[in-house]
């Protein structure tokens, strides 16, 4: 399967416009954590490279056809001096299917405080899975370039008042380039990845449509997407078909590196009219593929 470097390979078609080139995958709809990974670095493409982005808020319009192109149109919404401000929208056959806006910052002095990093084993004394917690699926072949490291039910521990926890030790196989635009271009794939099975811990198995709705992040301090990040999950509530999760991720030295919110579609699997007026069963898609409105 493609790797990460090329999936971030965006050819600029004309000024603020960039095109990614269809990625292989075996799924129907394009992976959340790609297209946001994707619009990011087409808003890290029109800055100097002493801002480096510190939020995104994204939301997932249409369902992404991962065999087309993507266009990402970029507008400069602000040039600070310390703040520069960047709204992206995907688009495929003239539709938007993905809009981000996303914050960036050179830096300042300021008070540090963090919360402590959960006492979980090391990922070298974890055996890899070919599984993804939570959904108990198979791993799709599209994330064979990351490493991942569940941590066992047994000793995940318990996030205080939430009622579904897991956690997961994952980085990217192979090394990337010294460039802090695609670390955290790295980062915002991965932080979409198995977010939204937390939320079908607490639950018997069943049949349910899911998709990421919106996507949240904050980097907050410097790290490598090459190096082992435990990236701690929680869902702290379910209803009316959505299911609301978060995220934490903590490098080897406990230090807190950035922090993941996300909404996402969890209701019961229902027959959808086919182009034919019949109906059909749709079987549960990947947690982070983009909805089907039908």
């Amino acid at each position: 399967m493609v790797g990460l470097p090329e999936v971030l390979a965006l050819d600029e078609t004309g000024p603020d416009r960039f095109r990614s080139d269809p990625i292989p995958s075996e799924w129907a709809r394009t992976f959340g954590g790609q297209i946001t990974a994707q619009s990011l670095m087409a808003a890290a493409r029109t800055l100097d490279r002493s801002y480096s982005a510190h939020s995104l808020h994204g939301y997932f319009l249409r369902p992404g056809r991962p065999h087309e192109p993507t266009v990402h149109l970029v507008e400069r919404l602000r040039d600070g001096g310390s703040f520069c401000t960047r709204r992206v929208t995907a688009v495929q056959a003239g539709e938007a299917i993905f809009t981000v806006t996303a914050s960036f910052h050179r830096g300042d002095e300021g008070f540090s405080h963090q919360v402590d990093m959960p006492a979980v084993p090391a990922p070298d004394d974890i055996p890899e899975s070919d599984r993804i917690n939570g959904w108990g699926m198979p791993r799709p072949a599209e994330w064979s370039h990351w490493e991942m490291r569940w941590v066992p039910g047994d000793e995940r521990g318990h996030a205080p008042g939430a009622p579904a926890c897991q956690r997961v030790w994952i980085r990217y196989g192979r090394p990337l380039p010294d460039d802090g635009a695609v670390h955290a271009c790295a980062l915002t794939y991965l932080s979409d990845m198995a977010l939204l099975g937390s939320a079908r811990l607490p639950h018997p198995p069943t049949a349910v449509q899911g998709a990421s709705l919106d996507h949240s992040l904050w980097f907050l301090r410097p790290f490598r997407a090459d190096e082992w990040l435990l990236y701690d999950q929680v869902s702290p509530s379910a209803e009316h078909g959505r299911a609301l999760t978060r995220g934490r991720l903590f490098d080897p030295g406990g230090r807190l590196v950035a922090a993941v919110a996300q909404e996402g579609l969890m209701r019961f699997d229902r027959p959808r009219p086919t182009k034919g007026g019949d109906r059909e069963i749709s079987l549960s898609p990947p947690a982070s593929a983009v909805p089907d409105p039908r």
